[in-house]
């Protein structure tokens, strides 16, 4: 190795494929060789996908997350009736109790779905790590292609697999039109 040489500091190394179903079986290939930081780009959802980089073996935690949105939402709507019914301005209209817990349910349940749906979205959207104006595949040649005709299958450099040279052989032996290495910034780290 070059001493003199500037340190890299690699992103990954990504593949372009012509077809949907070249990216899909490079996937599968990249997964059964042992890789899996893998990410693939595509212009539109490819089925089997996710099955095929591992994801669905990942936990997914939107669920936990609207689960306690709801949970958050319909106590907070009861407690919102409890006090203005029962605290703030108590008012006994047709003799019934002031805490009269079945008038409160709808309100009880719109506040859940409105706090679910809230949570599902934000929480979504913070594991995605969404909004991300800049990402180092950016700079990969054509990677405009990837929301029009273009499939891109990268292994990250943080697999514990990566190595530069093999990995780049070995998704050339995948038969994709491009391979390249994609650089990040030094002080910008992604994962």
């Amino acid at each position: 190795m070059n001493e003199r040489a500037p340190k890299r500091n690699l992103f990954g190394v990504i593949a372009r494929f012509e077809e949907a179903g070249d990216l899909l079986v490079a996937a599968k290939r990249a997964y059964a060789a042992g890789y899996r930081q893998l990410d693939a780009y595509t212009p539109f959802p490819v089925h089997g996908l996710s099955e095929a980089l591992g994801l669905d073996k990942q936990p997914n935690f939107v669920p936990y997350l609207v689960l306690l949105g709801a949970i958050f939402g319909g106590l907070a709507g009861y407690m919102l009736q409890y006090y203005t019914s029962v605290i703030a301005y108590p008012l006994n209209i047709g003799s019934r109790p002031l805490n009269s817990w079945p008038a409160f349910m709808v309100i009880t349940f719109e506040g859940a779905v409105l706090m679910a749906a809230v949570a599902g979205v934000l929480g979504m959207l913070f594991l995605n790590k969404l909004p991300m104006p800049y990402h180092p595949v950016f700079n990969t040649p054509n990677f405009n292609r990837a929301s029009r005709d273009a499939f891109f299958l990268c292994v990250l450099a943080t697999d514990p697999r990566f190595d530069e040279q093999e990995t780049g052989a070995f998704l050339k032996s995948l038969h994709p039109s491009a391979v390249h290495a994609v650089e990040q910034g030094d002080t910008e780290i992604y994962d």
